[in-house]
């Protein structure tokens, strides 16, 4: 009886597992996405990588502590698109590192920023995602910048 029960299990594991790396790779996608679009200045694959009530935030350090800064996804689509014709903005993730539960994902992404292939910054993305009906979406970002990059 036993050995039934562990093959079962087995080919469950088996079948389950290749389901959570595709899931993984969807999530990569949609995230890679984001930032083909910012380099590409295209609006509709910017907008397609958010979900409608999405929010975005960045961790504005200072000597006294940290504040935080946010913006609309209508805001960051128009101030990508409206980047000088030529300017290439350039975001390089350095890893992913991504989690999912059911309809749910986290990512965690060090980053570093060119423009015009000159470095800018760095620092690291933190995305939340949700699958929807069109496929996963991004709810919330929230990024820090800075100029040294020797612990990212």
């Amino acid at each position: 009886m036993r050995k039934p029960a562990l093959i079962i299990f087995g080919l469950i594991f088996i079948a389950i597992i290749p389901l959570h790396a595709q899931e993984e790779i969807a999530v990569k996608e949609v995230i890679a996405s984001l930032f083909e679009g910012m380099k590409s200045r295209d609006a509709e694959t910017l907008r397609n990588a958010f979900h409608p009530e999405a929010t975005m935030q960045t961790v504005i350090s200072n000597d006294a502590g940290a504040e935080l800064g946010s913006n609309t996804v209508s805001d960051f689509v128009n101030r990508i698109v409206s980047t000088p014709e030529g300017t290439i903005l350039d975001e390089r993730i350095l890893d992913f590192q991504i989690k999912v539960d059911g309809q749910m994902a986290a990512a965690w992404t060090p980053y570093e920023f060119y423009v015009n292939d000159k470095f800018s910054h760095c620092g690291v993305n933190s995305f939340q995602l949700i699958k929807t009906v069109d496929g996963w979406k991004i709810t919330y970002i929230i990024d820090t910048r800075r100029k040294d990059c020797v612990d990212s």
